[in-house]
């Protein structure tokens, strides 16, 4: 076995403990509350040592939001793979649907973890800097998409990226509110509509 396939292998190994340790720490969250429940009560409930729980997840905070680490590149993936002649407000509009796909898959627990972060001002924090991140990614993707009309400023790729995200967490913010009954890609449409004059 070559040192590729070894590392592939190590990585999706580790990636599958970080994901078990992060759904055991969810689940105790949403139970007890993110404040009262400790590193050790997180590695107890998981059956691993504390160093260990540490060495796979990092933090409290990356417990719940580690989930969330690849919707930026796989928002600036889907964002280059829109077709060139769509305008950049509809192609960022379609990018965000990674994002979505989260919520649909399993929208109790979706609801739940929505609720957890946004109701918790560490973990919202957190979130919001991920994403900070995410927004030059997708700005570079818009900047990347093909087609004849001339590119936007790197100010003005920014700026979109920007009022996407913020797009976004408000359809978030309004379908956790509403018990998760109003459809989500509804309402992330409709945010994106509000900007689009």
């Amino acid at each position: 076995m070559n040192g590729a396939a070894r590392t592939s292998t190590r990585d999706i190994a580790r990636a599958a403990i970080r994901a078990e340790l992060a759904e055991v720490a969810s689940g105790l969250f949403r139970s007890k509350g993110f404040e009262q429940v400790t590193i050790n009560d997180l590695a107890a409930a998981a059956g691993v040592s504390r160093s260990t729980f540490l060495r796979y997840v990092g933090s409290k905070e990356e417990a719940v939001l580690s989930a969330f680490d690849a919707y930026g590149e796989q928002a600036a993936d889907a964002l280059r793979a829109r077709p060139a002649d769509e305008d950049d407000w509809t192609a960022l509009r379609r990018a965000l649907d990674v994002v979505i796909a989260y919520h649909r898959r399993d929208p109790v627990s979706a609801l739940a973890t929505t609720r957890l972060v946004r109701n918790t001002p560490a973990l919202c924090a957190r979130l919001l800097e991920k994403q900070n991140g995410w927004r030059p990614m997708l700005a570079r993707a818009l900047a990347e998409r093909p087609g004849d009309a001339p590119r936007a400023t790197a100010l003005a790729l920014s700026v979109k990226a920007a009022a996407a995200l913020g797009c976004l967490n408000i359809a978030l913010d309004h379908w956790s509110a509403s018990d998760g009954r109003p459809d989500l890609t509804a309402l992330l449409d409709e945010a994106f509509a509000a900007l689009a004059g």
